[in-house]
């Protein structure tokens, strides 16, 4: 078991359960998985290969293999054809999900240039949260002299909170950084 799974059992669900008078333990949120997302937009219709080191990066930050995330419409205005790839995601739960976001909180945000804490303003009104990373570099599993561009990736943490007040409380107590 992961040290933030842990924590979690441990001390965040006891507080969580105080904090909003649940009636039952099993109403106290808990996180449901971690979507990771990159695209390469324009870049990918004029270089198609650029998403297979979208894939390979993506596969290495996660520890779990990345999907190809395909054109839906074709539009001529782009130069884009319908199935061309645009870039990857990929979807963590569980173990993997847990040890992510450990690496996420304690080693990758911590390397940000400039960083002063995560915006509070990424929350969907439902308990989730959506935050950007603007270099994947900021992962120790990325080679920093193999990367070709820099670029950034979207991280969507899903959670089982009714409400923006519990999904921040459970990610604060998770060890997420916000602003003040």
């Amino acid at each position: 078991m992961n040290r933030l799974q842990e924590k979690y059992k441990s001390e965040i669900q006891s507080s969580l359960h105080k904090q909003f008078g649940y009636k039952s333990t099993m109403q106290t949120p808990k996180l449901e998985k971690v979507t990771l997302n990159v695209c390469a937009g324009n870049e990918a219709v004029r270089n198609s290969k650029v998403v297979n080191t979208i894939v390979d990066e993506l596969t290495q930050i996660s520890g779990q293999k990345a999907k190809t995330a395909r054109a839906k419409k074709a539009i001529a205005n782009f130069k884009l054809r319908e199935g061309m790839p645009l870039g990857a995601s990929v979807t963590l739960r569980r173990e993997k999900m847990w040890s992510f976001l450990d690496r996420l909180f304690s080693v990758a945000l911590p390397r940000v240039r400039d960083f002063r804490g995560i915006s509070p303003k990424g929350f969907d009104g439902r308990g989730n949260f959506n935050m950007g990373i603007k270099e994947q570099i900021v992962f120790p599993e990325i080679n920093y002299d193999k990367v070709d561009q820099i670029r950034g990736m979207n991280i969507t943490i899903c959670t089982s909170a009714k409400t923006d007040a519990e999904g921040r409380a459970l990610l604060e107590g998770l060890g997420l950084p916000f602003r003040k």
